[in-house]
């Protein structure tokens, strides 16, 4: 498997993200090819479809106002974390947990870094649709590829980030592992593996965090199953059947 960074200048509301990837690569000498599969950051998905909000113009609510006070979080930010996520289950200082579209993640994907000045950027308002429709665009340009978009996140007692998808076309996202045999005939009972997960925290290896510029990647030679009618849903797993949101909810104390 090979992966390759595509640098481009900035990304702004409007750009077409097909056309600078098909062009960016051919300039990098790696022109796209069948099977690839492109990665985007949300930023940058988000960014073109003018997912940025001037933060003057967000008025907090006092809900907002407490808990911006409380994690040290600008209040405007702390507005539009509200607005955005579909749940809040807590909070560190500069940041809250939250869930979004079914993802656990930092500030339900609101951020400041690489938003212009005075701006927050936001995930893309469907990103499953928003990688579906890349899909669509890339395969109208002559090529069909499948495609990520994903973001950074934190583990649970690991330091910093890797990456999630938060949206998936054209290929299997996981692999259902279950009644394989491991290596002394024992069938595996619920190892799955996160494919798109993987492959977006490889391609993150490449694209950075800072200033890279690098906000699409190519995987070339994926180990994935191409198939058509898979999305990122298929990620997804009920809390009631996560192994860490079901331990922390009926926590009370570490035992030692």
């Amino acid at each position: 498997m090979q992966i390759f960074g595509i640098k481009t200048s900035i990304i702004r509301p409007g750009d077409n993200l097909v056309s600078i990837t098909i062009d960016m690569a051919k300039r990098s000498g790696n022109p796209l090819k069948g099977r690839d599969i492109i990665v985007f950051s949300a930023k940058a998905v988000g960014t073109s479809q003018n997912r940025l909000v001037d933060l003057s113009k967000v008025k907090p609510s006092k809900k907002a106002l407490a808990i911006a006070e409380k994690y040290h979080l600008e209040p405007a930010f702390a507005e539009l974390v509200l607005k955005e996520a579909d749940a809040i289950l807590g909070g560190v200082e500069y940041a809250l947990l939250t869930l979004k579209h079914g993802v656990l993640i930092a500030n339900a994907g609101v951020d400041h870094s690489n938003a212009p000045l005075g701006y927050a950027a936001l995930w893309p308002e469907d990103p499953q649709k928003s990688a579906e429709d890349l899909r669509k665009d890339f395969k109208k340009a002559g090529v069909d590829v499948g495609v990520l978009v994903i973001d950074s996140r934190t583990q649970p007692m690991r330091m910093g980030s890797s990456s999630v998808a938060i949206g998936s076309a054209g290929f299997r996202p996981v692999e259902d592992l279950r009644g394989r045999k491991d290596l002394f005939g024992r069938a595996m009972k619920i190892k799955r593996a996160a494919i798109a997960d993987e492959l977006a925290s490889a391609a993150n290896l490449i694209m950075g965090e800072t200033s890279e510029s690098v906000p699409i990647a190519i995987i070339r030679d994926a180990p994935v199953k191409f198939e058509e009618g898979h999305t990122i849903e298929e990620a997804f797993i009920p809390m009631d059947q996560c192994l860490v949101m079901q331990v922390l909810k009926n926590c009370r104390d570490i035992e030692k």
